[in-house]
């Protein structure tokens, strides 16, 4: 039949795959829609009697795989199944699983220490539809245990541990407990950590979010987000169907790149762990320094609950610098080896000023009293050699 078409169109036909053995990396599938078998397999499959892929915004192959593959991660060596759904980035992760789950009149119970754009989002988007937020130290069980007796419209405990950028824990197992205790639903932020690091649904949490532009992908060349539920009944309709209509979905591209990051992650998190042990080590007993956030040091308060919860102790901390904000400006001026980015998780160190920067709207008040002081400094330390990221931090701390 192609002998017998017009130039032109034998040029718009699509070509038959020539595939005869399976590719040995993931494939990219770069299209907005699928071929239907007949007629009544696409009836079939929009009417949920069958599976297939019919449009990359309600599924893709390349998308899926990459899914299926972190919520396996999550669950590795756990007698427990999960689902996940990749999204657009982190922030919409978190936005899917809040508008999918919680309905007007419904309240969520936070931890004042979140990363800031997460509160925003709770303040400034989640509130004006009817969702109200109350924001607690979620370290103080029994403040936790009272605020859920006395509040019956709290469907949802939500927690972000180790805390952006404060390094802060809480106890994932009691929050978790609490939450079924109350008929709530338990979700986590596991950025920081990676499932390499740490797997809350070990501690009976019910959802975990990622960034998966940060560690997971570690590479910083694109941005997306995962949720993975345990009920994956409830992931496939109501976060699933929300995260359809929203539009808040991968693309295939990014899903690729997660994939190539994902190879290496193990490795990757030894190392960041490793070098950012070293670091706070040689920052804590430096003179320009007034303190440091990091869990693998005994002196940080959250040291014996991240040794329960933790692997080891990952890749990101914070210090305060002797001086205040002028004294942490002028030391992120003189950095020259590390790089200034309002990032985290890539191989290379960044280093990013959070008073000014992720949590500069959140009131002012708010942030001295979760420590986030002009003079904080966050550092995501990278693979690099230690021995050169500290000459760095030791030059622009003289």
């Amino acid at each position: 039949m192609n002998n017998m078409l017009d130039f032109g169109s034998l040029c718009v036909q699509e070509w038959k795959e020539l595939r005869t053995t399976p590719p040995h990396q993931l494939p990219i599938y770069a299209t907005s829609s699928f071929v239907l078998d007949d007629l009544e397999h696409g009836i079939d499959i929009f009417a949920g009697k069958a599976q297939g892929h019919t449009y990359s915004r309600y599924g893709n192959p390349t998308i899926d795989a990459v899914a299926a593959k972190i919520a396996a991660l999550e669950t590795h060596g756990l007698d427990i199944t999960s689902s996940a759904l990749l999204t657009s980035s982190g922030m919409s992760a978190i936005a899917t699983l809040a508008m999918a789950l919680l309905r007007p009149g419904d309240k969520l119970l936070t931890q004042g220490n979140l990363y800031g754009g997460t509160t925003e989002l709770f303040s400034q988007i989640m509130a004006p539809l009817g969702i109200e937020s109350i924001f607690i130290d979620l370290g103080d069980l029994d403040k936790v245990e009272a605020v859920m007796a006395s509040n019956a419209a709290i469907r949802m405990v939500y927690m972000e541990t180790p805390a952006n950028p404060t390094m802060a824990c809480v106890d994932i197992a009691a929050l978790a407990a609490l939450a079924k205790q109350h008929g709530a639903y338990s979700a986590i932020d596991n950025t920081f950590c990676t499932p390499y690091l740490q797997q809350p649904f070990r501690f009976g949490v019910d959802f975990v979010v990622h960034s998966t532009t940060k560690f997971l992908n570690g590479h910083g060349n694109s941005i997306a987000g995962i949720v993975i539920g345990r009920d994956q009944e409830l992931v496939a309709t109501r976060i699933a169907k929300t995260l359809k209509l929203t539009g808040a979905t991968c693309n295939a591209w990014d899903a690729w790149l997660i994939n190539n990051g994902l190879k290496t992650l193990e490795l990757r998190m030894i190392r960041h762990s490793r070098n950012a042990m070293e670091i706070a080590r040689f920052l804590a007993q430096h003179p320009r320094v007034g303190r440091v956030n990091y869990n693998g040091l005994p002196s940080h308060p959250h040291h014996e609950l991240a040794k329960i919860q933790m692997r080891d102790f990952g890749g990101m901390l914070s210090f305060e610098v002797k001086g205040g904000l002028e004294a942490a400006v002028g030391f992120i001026k003189k950095l020259q080896f590390c790089t200034m980015a309002p990032t985290l998780g890539d191989v290379d160190t960044l280093v990013l000023h959070p008073a000014s920067m992720s949590h500069v709207n959140i009131p002012s008040e708010v942030r001295q009293q979760y420590g986030i002081t002009g003079g904080l400094v966050r550092v995501s330390v990278g693979i690099e050699n230690a021995a050169d990221i500290i000459a760095d931090l030791e030059q622009a701390l003289a």
